[in-house]
């Protein structure tokens, strides 16, 4: 195997708490790459009940919302995919007589009973997301009302045209109506192929499964076998009928929807390599799967985020998951996951009893559009990670990423501290290489340095470093390189006006500041603890 060698050492002449690491090549593209990333890598899901609020309305478009996603489009070319859906796109309905855009029935106690549409739900969508966005619906299933499901597709196809990308039949469906792979399937199939008939679709625009829970380890045992999921679906044929384009599992790394996952909701493990990469590397055998069955993109986080159950104040809300974010979608884009949608929306009664969150909007959302229970209209520092991802891939289309430290075991994963990361889970380095360059599968032409070091703004204690020493990677010893830096006053920073990409910080949306791209020579990147760099070669 064509692989990256790395030493990681303690720095003999730095304080304690100081880091290095050498990086040793070759520095060749290795046969561990992924496929050429997506442009719509990081993308968005915005909760059906909740999509109003983001994007307003005609008369009164937000152009907060506007303004970030635009920021995205500007550095890729092409906007970030969204997907309307999430829990209450199972009790969404369509109503062509509506006078508003949408309308949300909440009981006295303050539960979310079902959700209604209209036309102007459709006009929002078109005329407020960027141009040119592409949209994923999702579909009621819950109900078992086929007309119904049937009639929110025609209306997105007429309201939305050439935007919809995809539609999911049901969200989380893994969490209702006891259905198996085969009983979820004897249902999926027929409707998909019938609203594929209804409206004329010439190729699949199914998105399969958008299912919940986490893969069952060890793999092979009755009980992950007895898992609805995409590969178990595909397996009890739904997707007989030709109607899957892509397949969506939902990841969510820590939850506060009871009180025992609560207790280890905490920024230190969140901020973690090891701890991350452990658990998106569960999907590994469904994401090959996959791929081998409809196609090297066919595999999509259609819904994430850090914390279920709408996030934790002083965790999900904060740097470190600017950090966590960057890590995720850089890790599962190593792997082959196609694209990421980060959530956004609102704590919902019926999620869970004994869940921390009552109402308002989710801390672990990356901006807050209006004011809400939980704070005023702001941005969040992990907004800044996805700007981060943007312009590492802008306009290329054949940019591969490969995680280069820790680096890959013989089975795939990534090295945990018994494999070989004596950082313990603390640094990483990603590779990208452009296969539209001149250097080509030679030598990268990015790379990406995190420094996941816990370091608070709370601390007294000189803030520690790492040293990556990258020269392995560079085609000569003098080669200047330029460095972005993503960095704030700490893990536990919780504005966006403390929050720096390359300089700038967005807490209005727009970037205020002097846009910063320091050049260094020698092959030698200072990381500071809590902070993360995008190398450009």
């Amino acid at each position: 195997m064509n692989l990256a060698f790395l030493i990681f050492a303690l720095s003999a002449s730095a304080a304690a708490s100081d880091l290095s690491l050498t990086a040793r090549g070759p520095p060749s593209l290795p046969d561990t790459a992924s496929h050429a990333l997506h442009p719509s890598l990081a993308s968005f899901s915005f909760e059906t009940a909740f999509f109003i609020s983001y994007v307003g309305n005609k008369t009164n478009p937000n152009a907060l919302t506007r303004n970030l996603l635009q920021n995205i489009k500007d550095r890729v070319g092409i906007p970030a995919e969204v997907r309307i859906g999430g829990i209450t796109a199972d009790s969404t309905f369509w109503d062509p007589t509506l006078e508003t855009a949408i309308f949300n029935f909440v009981d006295d106690s303050g539960t979310l009973i079902n959700t209604t549409i209209g036309w102007q739900f459709w006009d929002a969508a078109r005329e407020l997301l960027p141009e040119g966005t592409q949209i994923t619906v999702n579909l009621n299933l819950e109900s078992l009302n086929y007309t119904g499901a049937l009639a929110v597709a025609q209306s997105a196809t007429q309201g939305l045209p050439d935007q919809v990308a995809a539609f999911e039949i049901g969200n989380e469906p893994d969490h209702y109506l006891s259905f198996t792979a085969r009983s979820y399937s004897d249902i999926w199939e027929p409707w998909s192929k019938n609203i594929s008939s209804a409206l004329n679709f010439t190729k699949p625009k199914f998105q399969l499964a958008a299912t919940a829970d986490d893969p069952l380890w060890p793999y092979n045992t009755a009980a992950a076998d007895a898992q609805l999921d995409c590969v178990s679906a595909l397996d009890a044929g739904v997707d007989d009928a030709d109607t899957v384009e892509w397949c969506s599992e939902h990841t969510y790394q820590y939850s506060v929807c009871d009180p025992t996952r609560a207790a280890v909701a905490t920024l230190p493990n969140l901020v973690n390599h090891t701890r991350l990469a452990e658990y998106l590397d569960l999907w590994q055998p469904r994401i090959q799967s996959v791929r081998k069955q409809l196609g090297s993109q066919a595999f999509v986080i259609g819904e994430f985020n850090s914390i279920s159950c709408s996030g934790r104040d002083g965790v999900s809300n904060t740097f470190g998951q600017a950090l966590w974010l960057l890590d995720t979608t850089f890790y599962a884009a190593s792997i082959n996951v196609s694209r990421l949608y980060m959530h956004q929306g609102g704590p919902l009664a019926l999620q869970s009893a004994t869940q921390l969150n009552k109402g308002g909007l989710s801390f672990y959302d990356l901006w807050y559009p209006i004011d809400n229970s939980n704070g005023p209209v702001q941005v969040f520092p992990s907004y800044s990670a996805y700007l981060f991802v943007a312009d590492t891939i802008g306009s290329s289309r054949a940019l591969r990423i490969a995680n280069i430290y820790p680096g890959r075991q013989p089975n795939g994963s990534t090295i945990t501290p018994a494999g070989g990361d004596t950082s313990e889970g603390q640094l990483v380095i990603y590779g990208f290489w452009d296969e539209s360059l001149s250097s080509g599968t030679n030598f990268p032409a990015k790379l990406a340095l995190l420094n996941l070091q816990l370091y608070n703004q709370t601390q007294d204690d000189p803030r520690p470093v790492a040293i990556f020493n990258i020269s392995s990677f560079l085609s000569s010893a003098d080669e200047q390189v330029s460095v972005r830096r993503l960095q704030a006053p700490g893990a536990d920073t919780r504005l966006a006006n403390g929050t720096q990409w390359a300089g700038q910080t967005f807490e209005n949306g727009i970037p205020s500041g002097t846009f910063v791209e320091e050049k260094v020579r020698g092959g030698i990147v200072t990381v500071e603890a809590s902070s993360a760099v995008l190398v450009i070669l």
